[in-house]
Parts: C-alpha cells; sequence; structure tokens
C-alpha cells in the first residue's frame, strides 16, 4: 500500500540497486536464490548472483545508463564465476550497445524478463563447488547478521 503512510521502499535507492530489486523478485519466481551486491572473491563484485534449482550460478549486472555501462571494464572477469551471465537494463536502455554473446533482462524495481536468454558456459566441477558454498556461508551469514547485528 503506497498512501504516503508507508514510504516507498525504492525511495533511497540507487537506480542499479533498483534494477537489481526487480531482477531477483523475477528470479525468486524461478526458484533462484539471489544475493545482491555479491563478492565472489576479493577485489569484484557483482551486483546479483544466483543460484538456481539446479545449481546453476548466474550473473547479472544491472546497468542504469550508457556511461554506467561504458564505465565497467571488468564485467569479463565475472565470466569465470557463473554458467550464464546477464545484464539488466531498464525499458529506455540502448541495448545495441550491449554484447550480443551475454543475456538481456529488462527490469524494474517491481519485476523482470529475460529477453535473451545467457549462453550457457558450464563450470568445472571444482570451482563451482567453492562458489556454491560461499554463496551459501555468506547467504546465512547475511541472514545471521540482519537477525542479531551484534554477531
Amino acid at each position: 500500500m503506497q498512501d504516503g503512510l508507508f514510504p516507498s521502499p525504492l525511495i533511497h535507492r540507487a537506480p542499479g540497486q533498483i534494477l537489481a530489486r526487480g531482477v531477483c523478485r523475477h528470479l525468486s519466481e524461478m526458484n533462484f536464490a539471489a544475493l545482491e551486491e555479491y563478492v565472489p572473491e576479493r577485489g569484484r563484485r557483482v551486483d546479483v548472483m544466483a543460484l538456481g534449482p539446479k545449481g546453476e550460478l548466474w550473473v547479472i549486472e544491472c546497468k542504469s545508463s550508457r556511461a554506467d555501462f561504458m564505465a565497467d571494464a571488468k564485467w569479463q572477469g565475472y565470466l569465470d564465476w557463473a554458467d550464464r551471465f546477464f545484464w539488466a537494463v531498464d525499458a529506455d536502455f540502448p541495448i545495441d550497445i550491449l554484447p550480443e554473446e551475454t543475456g538481456l533482462i529488462i527490469a524494474d524495481g517491481y519485476g523482470a524478463e529475460i529477453i535473451r536468454m545467457a549462453p550457457e558456459t558450464r563450470l568445472p566441477g571444482a570451482r563451482r563447488s567453492a562458489v556454491t558454498r560461499k554463496f551459501a556461508r555468506d547467504a546465512a551469514r547475511r541472514l545471521q547478521g540482519w537477525r542479531d547485528p551484534q554477531v
């Protein structure tokens, strides 16, 4: 209910965070567990990492403008951490600048739609196991921190 008594949950979020929220909602409908602003290894931070019901790992980078996309020189380094890589953008984004060999999601703060499925490049077994374990531990730590901030 948005009637002035309750402020919008999107009011204090950056544009990329708003896209991430819609992406995570859509992924949840697909039975994926997603973490925003996830660090798969020191020095790398992805906007959304998702773990699917069959163990698949997806990385989604949210871009709010052409300038935001053009400034991202490290996205190819994220390919080593996922089976599929997607860009998430809003409906006004100039999608012709996005690499065709990546997935495409159109999103807003309330939902998303996969427009182009990313090609699958399966992670090697040892990497998959390590990334999945780290994802699970980090998700549990986030939940524990939310429930008990003193920990």
